[in-house]
């Protein structure tokens, strides 16, 4: 309801304060690979992923989907060399977004982790928005291949996005036999980590460090 102002008139009322939208754009072209990101960290888990990588394609959808991020990510590399480039480039992409689309953080819960099951295999994540670039993974399987996706790539994947997102991340396989299983385990647990760490403290009215930034 509109208030009155003390010579009886009514004065607007008052709207509340805009929330900032955290979205971000960014690309990455090279004689290698072609890589276009739009991604909004405060969506409803709408999801298009085209690299024509099928497994990796997968589980950047399972990130973005337990994130609840609306992600668009499309890509194409000189796959006839192999999926190194584009699969690397991807990761290098999505973190700058990421990066951009918090800003300086501010309000955020900066830490994240999630344990999550898949079957037989359960798989963890724990991470910082902390501005320090640093992976440590555990027990992520890194031979062979699933379809056409060499499992090296994973490792790759994961070093780009924290160089690029300049966040800490930690990711531990707990017990697994199937591969599959295993990974799609580690990156469920990855988004789900991801969600809770970018996610607003209703409490927090700065930059959750003792330092003022991140």
């Amino acid at each position: 309801m509109a208030r009155k102002t003390a010579r009886g008139g009514k004065r607007a009322k008052r709207s509340a304060p805009r929330k900032k939208a955290r979205r971000s754009r960014a690309a990455r072209r090279t004689r290698e690979t072609s890589i276009s990101v739009r991604l909004d960290v405060d969506g409803r888990g709408r999801v298009e992923i085209r690299t024509g990588v099928g497994f990796f394609d997968h589980m950047l959808e399972l990130v973005a989907r337990h994130a609840m991020w609306d992600l668009k990510l499309v890509g194409r590399g000189d796959r006839q060399v192999d999926d190194h480039h584009l699969v690397e480039d991807a990761g290098i992409v999505l973190g700058a977004a990421l990066a951009d689309a918090l800003g300086n953080k501010k309000g955020v819960s900066r830490y994240g982790w999630a344990r999550v099951p898949m079957d037989e295999a359960m798989a963890e994540a724990a991470l910082d928005l902390s501005g320090r670039a640093f992976l440590f993974t555990q027990g992520l399987p890194a031979r062979g291949r699933i379809g056409s996706f060499d499992l090296e790539l994973v490792e790759e994947f994961l070093r780009a996005l924290t160089d690029n997102a300049r966040m800490t991340l930690h990711v531990e396989v707990i017990r697994g036999r199937n591969r599959h299983h295993v990974l799609e385990a580690a990156f469920k647990s990855l988004g789900r980590a991801l969600r809770a760490a970018c996610s607003p403290d209703p409490r927090e009215r700065g930059v959750p460090s003792t330092k003022g930034r991140l």
